[in-house]
This record gives structure tokens, C-alpha cells and sequence, in this order.
């Protein structure tokens, strides 16, 4: 049985209207309500993670605060009364509060047996339970919820030296009990446990707020959804009245034109997207193979300047074992020269870590975006290549104010610096230029950041100047360029960072210019 028939059109519409209108309302209301939830729930999760985070590098702040000054004790005074620090140490930490709600506390166990048991160690020190002090504790003891968190601490600091312990817990001057995080970390000189807790129920409070906000916006929504309602449902139906029989006559007539043109438009809508489809994915594919030739061309040449950077402090520390050596043997290895050359082995073996954390930062993917310091991306590059330089005899120039700003992906802008910096260094090596010269300079204007790089290498041999910003174009075929370095940086500065970067030859070599937004 057909219900839609041509005398009855301005009627089945006006229905057809309000049920449409009707549904829409309830299935957007039911969706807003239901992503309300769904975000509050999110945010209550993340309100509590940040809040736990928080709480834990507050308490591991203060117990290592307290190991930092015992182990500063005995280092500044090797000769003091042990036993009467550790009874003023207890004495102080008995008044120790922190926190916002200052319900936080210190404790001090003392360890009799690692292995645990039912007087593993003594309490020497719990502002919470000061009828516990003195006395021998259980690591079979269980919390409110059965959990023996003393166990599983104990076991922890047994593998790393320090744990953290969630449990439940009376809170301090009351016998309420609640959700807490503790941190214990192990003296070993003295066989100290020391812990600090912080009591998580102190997000409640915001979390009420969320949950009130969230009834508040629902209501909102369902008024707004019946007044919505009422009013196209009331559009609706004058519309269809007075445009129903008009729309009787024109869809007789236009009916077939309708359903031809519809499935032409589908066929050219399949069509185009099915061939947009194809163009992205080769665009991509095109791109990442791009992306991933530029990163084992960028790790070669890393690797080549670490080996540069490490070859002068390794001549170093064999000079230092040698000296070590000599002294042992003819019986001059005092304490004074232990000492100093041992402190100048520590200073270059921190020299060739922070060049291997500049390497490994340099290749670890940025997870955003984010603001950093100009002159310490410059730095970090400098560290990698900046022996490369100096053994090549290039004079290098670098004027940039220690407080410009930069936004973006800091390891990317580097790898634009590196590119560029590497490409100016091989040209002037290449040519033999006397006097060799590499300039960095950052300029400010009211709005935009500029930093230039140029050379003394006698310019860029390409018409139009802008091709060597073109995949695979290079002017250095012969000392193995692969014209991908100056495309990926031109990618990452104006795709990635919003900004742009130009090329131009001055009166004696290039300069490679990048223009960002100022940040304030």
C-alpha cells in the first residue's frame, strides 16, 4: 500500500517534517548528553592522573630533600656525633607537614630484615601513629582493603632502592580513613627507609564542580532542544501548507530529471574521489619515502660528527690514564693528583654524554609543539657539528640574543639548522675557500623572528635561486648530494612551523633565511 500519494503530499510533509524534526532533537540531545558524560568521565580520569603525578613528586621531593641533606651532613663534617644527628634528624622530621591541607607527613622505619617478616624492621619515627614508634612492624600488615603495602614496598626498594605504594590509610589526627600514595626510598648507610604519603582525596572538591557544570550544560540542552522543536516543527508545517501543492506539480515534472542527474553525480562523485584517493596516497607515499631518505642521509652524517666531536676527548682521557699510569709506577700518585685527574675524566665523560643526549634528542620524535630558547637549539647543533668546523679551520659567527623564543618542534628546527649549516660547511670544503666563514644571526622586528645563515662560498649556481628548494635538485652531484636536505627543511619550517625560508646570494656566498612568528 503506497501512503505518499500526490493529493496527499502537503500532508505526508507536514508529518514527515515534525518526525524529523522530533527524531533530530532527541538522537543531538541524546548525543550532547551523552558526550557530556563521556567528557566528564575523561576529565575527571585526567584530573585525577595529574593529581596523583602531582602528589608524587611532592612527596619524592621531600624524602629526597631529607636524604640530600643527611648525605650533605656527613660529607661537610665526616667527624660528627652519628647517633645524636640521627636523634635531632628524627626530632625534626616529627614536625615535617606539607601539602595544602598540611596532613602530610615523614615516617622512619629502621630495617632489622630485608627479607621481611613479622619484625622486619622498627619504627622509628610516624607523627600519625606515634604509639607505633620504637616498636618492631609486620610486612604482613594489611590495609582497609586487605592489600600488605608494607610487603610490597619492602620488595620494591629490595630491586630499585625506592617504591611507590598506593593503600589505604587513617589520615592524621582523625580516624578517617582514605586513599593514599607513599614514596619510600632506602639510606643504605644507615639501613633507613624514610617515606613520605600524600592522601588523595583532596580532588573531590573540583570533581563536584565538573559534575555540576555537566547538569547544569544537560539542562540547558533539553530546553534549548523543546523550544527548537516547537519552533521548525511550527516552520515546518506552514511551509509545507502553503509550498505543498506547488511541490505536487514541479516533482511530477521533474521526477526523472531528478534521478538522472543524482545517479550521474554519483558516478562523477566515485569517480573523482577514487582518483583524489589515489593522488593523496601517492602524494604520501612519495613524501614519507622522501621523509625516510633524509633521516638515514641526516643519522650518516650525525654519526660522522660524533665521531669528530669524541676524537679530542678520547686523546684526552688516554693522556690522563697515561699520567694515572706513570705516577702509580714511580710512586707519585698522591691523593691531590687522584683527585684532580679524576675530576678532569668526569668533565669529559659528561662532555661525551651530553653529545650523545644531543644526539638522541636530535632523532626522538617531538610529541608537540611547544616554546624553546633559539641560542640552546643553536648549542645543541653546534655540539654535533661543531668540531666537524673547527677541524676544517671555518671561522664561525654567532650573534643571536640569549632571550629570543622559538615556537615548534624543537628537534625538527634543529635538523633545519644541522641541513643547512652541514650544506654551507661541504661548499666551502669543497671550493677551498680561503678564509672560510659561517655566520648564525637572529634579528627581531615587531612581529617576526629572523635567523640567517650564510657563507663566504661565492652563492648558490642555480636560476631561479628558489629550485634548490626543489626534491632532488642539487648543485653538489659530484660530492654526493641528493637534494632532499633543503626540501625536507623548506617541509618543516613552513608546514610544521608556519613560517617560511627563503634563500638568496649576497656579495660573497648564500644566505638561507627563516622568518617566524615572534613570540613574546
Amino acid at each position: 500500500m503506497k501512503i505518499i500519494k500526490e493529493d496527499n503530499i502537503s500532508t505526508a510533509i507536514i508529518f514527515a517534517g515534525i518526525f524529523m524534526i522530533a527524531t533530530l532533537m532527541i538522537f543531538s540531545g541524546y548525543y550532547f548528553i551523552t558526550r557530556q558524560y563521556q567528557t566528564l568521565d575523561r576529565e575527571i580520569k585526567e584530573i585525577k592522573d595529574a593529581y596523583v603525578v602531582s602528589q608524587r613528586k611532592l612527596i619524592k621531593r621531600e624524602v629526597d630533600s631529607i636524604i640530600k641533606l643527611i648525605r650533605f651532613k656527613r660529607a661537610i663534617n665526616p667527624k660528627y656525633d652519628e647517633e645524636k644527628y640521627k636523634e635531632e634528624l628524627k626530632d625534626w622530621i616529627r614536625t615535617i607537614r606539607f601539602g595544602n591541607d598540611k596532613n602530610n607527613y615523614l615516617i622512619i622505619y629502621k630495617i632489622e630484615n630485608f627479607g621481611g617478616g613479622d619484625k622486619f624492621a622498627k619504627m622509628l619515627v610516624n607523627a600519625n601513629r606515634s604509639d607505633l614508634e620504637g616498636k618492631y612492624i609486620s610486612t604482613e600488615y594489611k590495609d582497609a582493603n586487605g592489600k600488605k603495602f608494607r610487603k610490597e614496598f619492602l620488595q620494591e626498594i629490595g630491586i630499585y632502592g625506592y617504591a611507590f605504594v598506593d593503600y589505604m590509610y587513617k589520615k592524621l589526627d582523625s580516624d578517617l580513613v582514605r586513599p593514599k600514595v607513599s614514596y619510600f626510598r632506602l639510606y643504605p648507610h644507615w639501613d633507613w627507609i624514610i617515606g613520605a604519603g600524600a592522601y588523595l582525596d583532596g580532588i573531590n572538591k573540583e570533581i563536584e564542580i565538573k559534575k555540576k557544570s555537566l547538569e547544569t550544560n544537560v539542562e540547558m540542552e533539553i530546553t534549548s532542544a523543546i523550544f527548537l522543536f516547537l519552533l521548525f516543527s511550527v516552520i515546518a508545517s506552514s511551509f509545507a501548507v502553503f509550498f505543498g501543492r506547488q511541490i505536487e506539480i514541479v516533482l511530477k515534472n521533474k521526477n526523472i530529471q531528478v534521478n538522472q542527474k543524482k545517479e550521474e553525480l554519483k558516478k562523477l562523485n566515485r569517480e573523482l574521489a577514487q582518483r583524489v584517493k589515489n593522488e593523496v596516497q601517492k602524494s604520501r607515499e612519495q613524501e614519507q619515502l622522501l621523509i625516510e631518505k633524509s633521516k638515514f642521509i641526516a643519522l650518516g652524517e650525525m654519526i660522522s660528527n660524533i665521531a669528530h666531536q669524541w676524537r679530542q676527548p678520547l686523546s684526552e682521557l688516554s693522556a690522563i690514564m697515561m699520567t694515572l699510569k706513570f705516577s702509580y709506577t714511580f710512586g707519585k700518585l698522591d691523593i691531590d693528583t687522584m683527585s684532580k685527574k679524576s675530576s678532569e675524566a668526569e668533565h669529559l665523560l659528561e662532555y661525551m654524554s651530553k653529545t650523545i643526549d644531543d644526539f638522541r634528542e636530535f632523532f626522538m620524535p617531538s610529541r608537540e609543539k611547544k616554546e624553546f630558547l633559539a641560542s640552546e637549539a643553536v648549542s645543541s647543533v653546534m655540539n654535533i657539528i661543531g668540531s666537524t668546523i673547527k677541524n676544517e679551520n671555518i671561522s664561525l659567527h654567532v650573534e643571536i640574543p640569549k632571550e629570543t623564543k622559538i615556537y615548534g618542534h624543537k628537534n625538527e628546527f634543529e635538523q633545519v639548522l644541522l641541513n643547512i649549516i652541514t650544506n654551507a660547511k661541504n661548499i666551502l670544503v669543497a671550493k677551498k675557500i680561503v678564509n672560510p666563514k659561517i655566520g648564525i644571526t637572529i634579528i627581531n622586528s615587531d612581529n617576526f623572528t629572523y635567523l640567517s645563515i650564510s657563507d663566504n662560498a661565492g652563492g648558490i649556481e642555480a636560476d631561479p635561486i628558489e629550485k634548490v628548494f626543489q626534491p632532488y635538485f642539487t648543485t653538489r652531484e659530484d660530492m654526493g648530494g641528493t637534494g632532499i636536505g633543503l626540501y625536507m627543511s623548506k617541509l618543516i619550517i613552513e608546514k610544521s612551523m608556519g613560517g617560511i625560508l627563503v634563500a638568496k646570494n649576497c656579495y660573497d656566498g648564500a644566505t638561507f633565511t627563516i622568518r617566524l612568528k615572534k613570540v613574546d
